[in-house]
């Protein structure tokens, strides 16, 4: 395969929502330039891009699959993305590493649900954006109504290149950045270049005007010619429109009929021609706070972007050559854990199908196998070159179960394909919770939810159910008590014998010193599981030795590792113990244990105690003429709404909601929203259950411990 330089490789990622026709364009751009000689298609489960089983049985993306295809010599890196945000971790990364972004647009539908999701993404990253407008041969298709939705959406930066047009039935497209006419014959393929008819010029000057102020408004010196000669050439518009691009600041607009294979060709040549390439880009910044130039003689470093687990191949690794040359055979230092790793096979990947090559320059796209201590995100890099890029950041979990083997006897099976289904979507979040003893897993909704499902059974043969997760309260005390316990144990021999009076109290941060108590010593500790316990010593006249107290404060950990409420954590109490017995030959430090956790349970019992439930800090962004729903299901949750901010059209509500209330929040947001909210939920603090929740929940703990 030929080996492009660093200035005839360009990586574009194609988004857009679902069914808007990025797999047939992609289908069609490799056809176009014979890297393939039959086109597939999404009906006949044949296409390059969507070979996973589950792709051809739903008919719709999963996965982001790297393609490549060559145009008039250059290469063109190929990313095609998923259309559900469920899947929103392959557009992510696939953004992370792209250089322009093709963002296509249904013409039919204009921007849609997806579309103003994925833009968030987009204008996060600032990365170069065009768009294109696909399907525009379609009875339904609105280009105008389609455009204009664009505007609403991104701004007056978003710029025509490209209209369609009717001539004699014929498909046509104008261009007005060449100021030509392409007319398409039905069959699509190579059009037939004319001049613009006499009825559009008028349309089309104007149109070209606009373009040429836009590409030069980016360029200080083209500004300057521009308002010395009144306009300028075609490669001077090419020079004010990258630099637009690479400034976030234009996005110009194309049209084509993916499907017919009308105008990919053009646009291919302007991915070629204008989009930015690698090289041309800022330089990233490392963690370790230096740029990462994006040159081909400096040292090597790649990024890691993507991971898939195949049966037949094992781990595939995919990555971007942010600088350098990498070689087959090299030896690369991971710098994210420091283990060495050798590139012992390079590939160019096109769906399931590789062409092994030689070597890859910067800005190229590439593929290896079965790297051993390698994950998404990790950079390798040549040694004595320490570079660490910044990691992808991703969403936290929308949706969040327990997950357990329906036949016990997979449950290490099913810890092991977690980890490499969470290698493959780090958005596929799996630990074990040691309070509520549950696996639990987090996703992004429930597709991604049915699509993990369907990996397990169909890929691992494992058949699981998934179940709500159990909420980790935490116990605590509203008002002090006391209790003394007496352990005595006499079986012949040595016995066992302790007596401990202790006093236990709610304690806060800033709390004044306990009264009435000769304080002898002072421990604090902080809880593994938050909060705190202070234990004080305030034994007078050896009533207790010294060295039993460590016992003494076992025992009381001991109980509030699992609290006698609901079994969960207790947290911010303090305790003092203030007198006991002892035996000279039966006390010893099991007996002490004893005693200090049973005298610490009474007196928590007797101390009014309360639940405490965790609560998350939700952020909601919901279009404003949806806000009434979404608030009334909120307030029905126990939701409470901190402050409203403004931004575009929507509203970004701040609340603090209960945990226990967000079970199936993101199936109901999408409901009330048809899908065009958003949120995001971390954990805030725990607050008081109200008391009939409360007893409720003492109630089921009851039940459970019976049937058991």
């Amino acid at each position: 395969m030929k080996i492009y330089d660093e200035k005839h490789i360009k990586n574009v990622v194609f988004v857009g929502a679902h069914g808007c026709g990025k797999t047939t364009l992609s289908e069609t751009m490799l056809y176009e330039a014979k890297i393939i000689n039959r086109r597939g298609s999404i009906e006949e489960k044949n296409t390059i891009s969507d070979y996973h089983e589950i792709e051809q049985e739903r008919g719709t993306s999963v996965y982001a699959t790297p393609l490549h295809t060559e145009w008039r010599n250059y290469k063109i890196n190929i990313i095609d993305t998923p259309g559900l945000d469920d899947y929103i971790g392959e557009i992510i990364s696939s953004i992370r590493v792209a250089d322009t972004v093709v963002n296509v647009i249904n013409a039919k539908n204009g921007c849609e649900i997806g579309t103003e999701i994925i833009w968030s993404y987009i204008d996060k990253y600032h990365k170069p954006m065009l768009f294109v407008i696909n399907q525009i041969d379609h009875e339904a298709a609105n280009f105008e109504k389609s455009f204009t939705s664009l505007k609403k959406l991104v701004g007056n930066n978003v710029v025509k290149i490209q209209y369609p047009l009717i001539i004699d039935d014929a498909q046509c497209i104008v261009d007005v950045l060449k100021m030509k006419l392409y007319k398409f014959s039905p069959e699509g393929g190579k059009p037939e270049k004319l001049e613009i008819p006499q009825s559009e010029i008028e349309k089309a000057d104007k149109l070209h005007n606009e373009l040429v102020e836009k590409a030069a408004e980016n360029d200080e010196e083209l500004l300057e010619l521009f308002f010395e000669k009144g306009t300028l050439n075609e490669d001077e518009m090419r020079q004010g429109i990258k630099a637009g691009m690479l400034n976030h600041d234009l996005f110009p607009v194309f049209c084509v009929s993916a499907l017919n294979d009308m105008g990919t060709g053009r646009l291919m040549g302007f991915i070629d021609n204008v989009a930015p390439a690698a090289y041309e880009m800022k330089p990233e910044q490392s963690i370790e706070g230096k740029p990462v130039e994006p040159k081909i003689e400096a040292s090597t470093s790649i990024f890691v972007f993507k991971t898939i687990h195949q049966p037949n191949l094992g781990q595939v690794t995919f990555f971007k050559v942010i600088s350098g040359t990498v070689n087959l055979n090299d030896k690369l230092i991971n710098s994210n854990n420091g283990e060495t790793e050798i590139i012992n096979q390079l590939f160019i990947m096109d769906g399931k199908n590789r062409s092994s090559v030689s070597k890859l320059t910067i800005g190229d796209i590439g593929a290896t196998l079965k790297l051993k201590h390698t994950e998404t995100g990790d950079t390798l890099c040549e040694k004595g070159y320490q570079v660490t890029m910044k990691p992808i950041k991703y969403p936290e979990s929308r949706i969040i179960k327990a997950i357990y083997a329906s036949n016990k006897k997979d449950e290490e099976k099913l810890s092991d394909a977690l980890k490499k289904i969470h290698s493959q979507d780090p958005t596929v979040i799996v630990e074990f919770s040691k309070e509520t003893k549950q696996l639990l897993l987090g996703c992004q909704g429930e597709l991604h939810l049915a699509t993990i499902q369907w990996m397990l059974k169909h890929i691992y043969n494992i058949e699981v159910e998934f179940r709500k997760p159990k909420i980790a309260y935490r116990e605590t005390v509203q008002r002090s008590s006391t209790a003394n316990y007496r352990h005595k144990k006499q079986s012949g021999g040595s016995g066992q014998f302790a007596q401990v009076h202790l006093k236990i109290e709610p304690w806060y941060e800033g709390i004044e010193e306990p009264e009435g108590f000769n304080i002898r010593g002072k421990e604090v500790v902080e809880l593994p599981w938050g909060g705190t316990l202070v234990f004080y010593n305030c034994i007078v006249g050896g009533a207790i030795d010294l060295r039993y107290l460590p016992s003494v404060m076992k025992g009381v950990l001991e109980v509030m590792e699992s609290g006698p409420l609901t079994n969960s954590y207790i947290r911010d109490v303090r305790v003092m113990v203030y007198d006991g017995k002892m035996h000279s030959v039966d006390s010893n430090d099991i007996s002490f244990k004893i005693a200090g956790a049973h005298a610490f349970k009474e007196a928590f019992l007797n101390s009014n105690p309360m639940l405490l439930e965790p609560t998350n800090k939700l952020t909601v962004k919901v279009p404003e003429d949806m806000v009434g729903n979404v608030m009334t299901d909120l307030q029905s949750r126990r939701a409470i709404i901190q402050g409203i901010d403004s931004k575009d059209h929507y509203q970004i509500l701040h609340c603090i909601c209960p945990a226990a209330e967000l079970y199936g929040y993101s199936t109901t947001l999408r409901s009330l929203t048809q899908g065009r909210a958003t949120f995001s939920s971390v954990f805030s603090s725990y607050q008081t259950v109200p008391t009939n929740t409360q007893a409720e929940l003492v109630k089921q703990v009851d039940l459970q411990e019976l049937e058991v």
